[in-house]
């Protein structure tokens, strides 16, 4: 059966995860798979290692791009199952062998169609986890010259009804923005602190400050977040006070707007803190996904279409507290994303027992084409 083929294909992209921007054999296995089961136009290496699968119905009526992504993450996977990841330290713990094994799963829908007008292409993104991958592809005058009119992605969601979709007006998800702070201290002997400049302190109180930014409360319009990610300092020779150190946050807000003042707030604070330790300091600023914001008619299409295939719809009030780089696209072109809920018992994104559900492959396939032909049979 067809659905066998499209849940093997996400067991063996599962077994074989690749991170951000390194995804050659994952984009090499999507291209395997189309072609075993259909000749059509691909073209590849768009925006890294992505791949675009175009089907043309004709050179009149609107072109739908439905994306998903070919990165997994540096988790090591403790589940035992016969598909566990075969590559050490990565694995698949956001579901996007799943996302792909969807979208894959559409050839064989698609190669049977007969719509007398407009064009769909199948987007296979790279290196979403770091915010990268979006950017690139549409820097890629290859994904231009398609001329996307409408653009659509999925997420599964744990802790929410199998196969319900979950939809949100407005922001999908929230806006996220890494940073890294360098402190420059000065060594000295460890019996002699005083004749050097050690950061901990300095380090410590950050921390504190930082703390005191959050308002980790999604409902409010003043929500964000601010996560410490990875510190360090010193070097592991106990005769040595530490010289210089590091701390990562990830930031998180509802909107760009507030990410611009929740910047300034953190430079500012760092500008207080830091002098006072004599301790220079440098920011670098990184993986930065806007907030995805679904538009009104894409988002309508979506809620139709679960409506008319009888699942349950769940509407969220608010923005998921996630980021996606789908945001990238949805900042050019109108576009919506909608959840697909994975299980009230799976366990959460990003986490090391994490497995996508192959019960939600045909609910996310049956989606998709419901979308294709209601733009293009209306």
């Amino acid at each position: 059966m067809t659905i066998e083929k499209i849940k093997l294909l996400r067991k063996e992209l599962h077994r074989y995860p690749e991170l951000s921007g390194q995804e050659t054999e994952t984009a090499r296995r999507i291209k395997k798979f189309i072609e075993k089961h259909h000749n059509t136009k691909i073209i590849e290496n768009i925006g890294g290692n992505g791949l675009a699968v175009i089907y043309e119905f004709s050179n009149n009526g609107p072109t739908i791009v439905i994306r998903c992504e070919l990165d997994a993450l540096p988790i090591e996977e403790v589940n035992s199952f016969e598909h566990c990841s075969l590559n050490s330290g990565i694995s698949h713990k956001c579901g996007h062998d799943g996302h792909m094994a969807i979208v894959a799963g559409l050839v064989f829908w698609l190669k049977k169609q007969d719509f007398k007008k407009g064009k769909v292409a199948l987007l296979f993104q790279p290196a979403e986890e770091t915010g990268t991958g979006a950017p690139d592809v549409l820097s890629d005058y290859r994904f231009n010259e398609l001329h996307p009119d409408y653009i659509f992605a999925l997420h599964n969601i744990p802790s929410q009804p199998l196969h319900s979709i979950i939809t949100i007006n407005g922001d999908f998800s929230s806006t996220v923005q890494s940073v890294a702070i360098h402190l420059q201290g000065k060594e000295s002997h460890s019996a002699e602190p005083e004749h050097g400049v050690n950061p901990a302190l300095c380090i410590a109180e950050l921390i504190q400050k930082f703390e005191k930014l959050n308002n980790n409360d999604p409902t409010k319009e003043d929500f964000r977040l601010c996560v410490p990610i990875y510190s360090s300092m010193g070097v592991k020779s106990y005769g040595i006070s530490a010289g210089f150190g590091e701390i990562h946050y990830t930031l998180r807000t509802k909107s760009i707007e507030k990410m611009e003042r929740l910047k300034q707030n953190v430079e500012s604070l760092l500008i207080d803190v830091c002098p006072k330790h004599k301790l220079p300091h440098t920011t670098s600023w990184f993986d930065y996904f806007p907030a995805v914001v679904n538009d009104g008619f894409c988002n309508q299409v979506i809620k139709e279409t679960a409506k008319n295939s009888n699942f349950d719809i769940i509407k969220k009030s608010m923005a998921f507290k996630f980021g996606e780089d789908f945001g990238w696209f949805s900042e050019k072109y109108k576009g919506a994303m909608f959840g697909i809920g994975a299980g009230i018992e799976s366990p959460a994104l990003h986490q090391a027992n994490y497995d996508f559900p192959d019960e939600i492959i045909e609910t996310g396939m049956t989606m998709f084409k419901g979308i294709i032909e209601r733009i293009l049979t209306h």
